[in-house]
């Protein structure tokens, strides 16, 4: 690939060292090829042999959130921060006298410091009489796409579970060492807190990603036909049985099984499953021949495991064989910070899927959520924000917009109180769900008084809630 000198020459340099071949941006202006550079939504960028940047277009500005000014004459590891500058950097490998790197998958950290998937290629460029001058790198942001593809193939990752309260950035922060072991994992939480999203996470982080993931809720089915469903049958094992099928064991061979809902089950069905376990073998039922298989086990429970064994409801043993591993996911009442990230994030995942516009949640609204106490969880604000699409025709998610039940009656007291009450209220109410059994522990990372925190609650309604305690 050659393209004109005039991409790559021209402009000033650093002081201190000899001037490379920076591009100059009034001649970029009038130069043909450059003003059709800047009109494609393709990033592009080009640099000189020891890696500086030479000319850096509009896309590539909008996508990284580096200006042009900002971008030229550094280094393009210090603008374009791939994660494959460190390890496998394609425009290396173009410099070293490689072929040309076309259509390489790489996520890169923009100047704001958003994560995004992009697509790049690069390419050697050589000025008139032949000599190589530097590289080109063209790349486009697909990171829409990208979620789009996860959310049809339910192919989660890390990326998809978002929070900042401290529990969910602890989680995410040892779910990549999680991922990497071949150890049983067990995660715990109450109904839609995302149990089923970290299980899809560890997969997808994990050596077995190009393995399957098989998931199976253990209480949709009753014993017998969870252990025909699990190790499968031979023909004749029961009246209707025509025909073997494999179960869920083998269909999850050299990949990640999820068994939604354990504490569901029977005590013989645990026994059979430790077996399994223990021996990494399965007898289909009715047959006499058992089968090896390589699963890794990822288990979800909305009850306490523990609890239940000392309850009598569930094995020890194979508690013990499951609990390598536990995430405790905390109920979204726990992580209220958290919601106005949680509607970003679905409004935007709807807006692909619905092919809509929309831009945002009133105050009022996000205000109405924020004192809501979600017994469903993640997965209720989920279907709330579903429900309002179907709604509201404009470009922002109102009161109005909300299911009924959420909108408060006449007169309460929420409605007497000023947006800045109703913002301190919320914060307070945040912090007794973070502290429920200390007030004074509440009282000192809200900087106030005992006393003040109780005058406070009483004003706002918050004395003998749940919200309390």
């Amino acid at each position: 690939m050659k393209l004109k000198q005039s991409i790559a020459d021209g402009g000033m340099t650093e002081t201190s060292r000899p001037a490379p071949a920076f591009c100059d941006i009034t001649s970029l202006v009038r130069s043909p090829c450059c003003m059709i550079l800047e009109c494609i939504s393709d990033g592009v960028f080009t640099i000189d042999t020891e890696k500086r940047i030479t000319s850096f277009n509009r896309a590539a500005a909008a996508i990284t959130g580096f200006t042009p000014q900002e971008a030229i004459g550094r280094y393009c590891f210090d603008i374009f921060r791939a994660d494959i500058c460190e390890r496998d950097c394609a425009l290396d490998r173009t410099l070293a006298g490689q072929s040309a790197q076309i259509n390489l998958p790489a996520r890169i950290i923009g100047k704001n410091g958003e994560p995004k998937t992009i697509r790049l290629s690069t390419a050697m460029l050589h000025n008139e009489a032949g000599a190589v001058v530097g590289a080109v790198e063209t790349f486009r942001d697909v990171s829409e796409l990208e979620t789009l593809r996860r959310v049809a193939n339910r192919n989660f990752t890390s990326e998809d579970i978002v929070g900042r309260d401290p529990q969910i950035e602890k989680i995410l922060s040892f779910l990549p060492d999680i991922a990497e072991s071949e150890s049983s994992v067990i995660i715990q939480g109450p109904t839609g807190t995302g149990k089923e999203l970290i299980a899809r996470a560890i997969h997808q982080l994990s050596p077995r990603k190009r393995g399957p993931l098989v998931a199976l809720n253990c209480a949709a089915l009753p014993d017998s036909l969870l252990e025909s469903e699990l190790f499968g049958y031979v023909r004749g094992a029961f009246t209707g049985a025509t025909h073997d099928k494999p179960g869920r064991f083998q269909a999850a061979h050299g990949g990640t099984l999820f068994l939604d809902e354990i504490a569901n089950t029977s005590l013989k069905f645990q026994a059979d499953l430790l077996r399994v376990l223990q021996e990494g073998r399965i007898t289909p039922l009715g047959g006499n021949r058992s089968a090896a298989v390589d699963v890794r086990i990822v288990a979800a429970s909305n009850e306490d495991l523990n609890a239940l064994v000392r309850a009598g409801t569930f094995r020890q043993d194979l508690y013990y064989r499951l609990n390598v591993v536990k995430i405790d996911l905390p109920a979204l009442r726990e992580r209220m910070p958290d919601i106005p990230l949680l509607v970003d994030h679905f409004i935007r995942r709807f807006n692909l899927r619905k092919d809509r516009d929309i831009q945002g949640m009133t105050a009022a609204a996000l205000d109405r959520l924020m004192r809501h106490p979600f017994p469903g969880n993640i997965r209720e604000l989920e279907n709330i924000i579903e429900y309002a699409f179907i709604r509201c025709k404009g470009s922002v998610i109102d009161l109005d917009h909300l299911p009924p039940d959420l909108l408060p009656p006449p007169n309460s007291r929420a409605d007497q109180l000023s947006d800045g009450q109703r913002h301190e209220a919320e914060t307070i109410r945040a912090m007794l769900q973070r502290y429920p059994e200390s007030r004074p522990a509440a009282a000192r990372a809200l900087g106030m008084s005992r006393t003040t925190l109780w005058r406070k609650m009483k004003r706002y309604g918050l004395l003998g809630s749940k919200n309390e305690t």
